[in-house]
């Protein structure tokens, strides 16, 4: 897909998430790699309304330079180290979901309250150390718990997703904020009963393995 294409799918996918209550007035961004080097990039402090292709950025990964009429997102440091740490994310969200945003206020992490959280997320959804927004030190921590996952909470925050496209992306933000809700309803009904360790990795083998992999096979036959 070019580079128009990509930028058109950003500008969709931050509509998407304003529509489904995942983030609020211009705070969150979107990213998608663009290449090896490259990635493009929701700008800083637009209306996800108003947004056109035109406006996303495109930002080298390495050095942090952007073109574009717009600048890019404070958060472009934080998309990038992912990029670099992550070679096989192909895009990246950050959300400011409430129910998230609520268990990364209390410094907790996300335990394997659901399947989901498994399958999708890779297991227990940790939260960062806390750093200011848009340092190289929130993208360094944010990073390090990401490691092995595909969902980080960022303390005092709010929570960030990634995945192999746009799609994935999402559907790991719906997932970890359906389980922050289900993990702060349970607490208030006594405790929630957590997912066996050895679940966890089957559960996540299976959805990678098999369902992942049937998906896409399917998806080559039906072209």
């Amino acid at each position: 897909m070019d580079g128009i294409g990509i930028r058109q799918l950003v500008r969709d996918m931050g509509k998407k998430l304003l529509a489904a209550g995942l983030v609020l007035g211009t705070w969150g961004n979107v990213s998608a790699r663009l290449d090896k080097k490259r990635m493009v990039i929701t700008p800083s402090g637009m209306d996800y309304l108003k947004i056109e292709p035109e406006d996303i950025a495109v930002v080298d990964v390495e050095t942090g330079e952007w073109s574009g009429p717009r600048k890019p997102s404070t958060e472009a440091p934080l998309h990038s180290l992912i990029y670099k740490a992550r070679p096989e994310v192909g895009a990246v969200i950050h959300a400011h979901s409430v129910f998230a945003s609520t268990v990364a206020a209390c410094g907790k992490d996300i335990p394997a309250v659901l399947e989901e959280v498994a399958q999708v997320a890779g297991g227990p959804v940790r939260v960062a150390r806390y750093a200011l927004p848009g340092t190289k030190e929130l993208a360094c921590n944010a990073v390090e718990a990401l490691e092995g996952r595909n969902a980080v909470l960022l303390a005092n925050h709010g929570v960030v997703a990634v995945g192999a496209d746009l799609d994935e992306a999402f559907l790991v933000c719906q997932v970890v904020e359906k389980a922050a809700m289900v993990l702060i309803y349970g607490t208030l009904l006594g405790g929630v009963r957590l997912l066996p360790e050895g679940d966890v990795a089957e559960l996540r083998r299976f959805f990678t393995e098999k369902y992942l992999a049937g998906r896409t096979r399917g998806d080559q036959d039906s072209r």
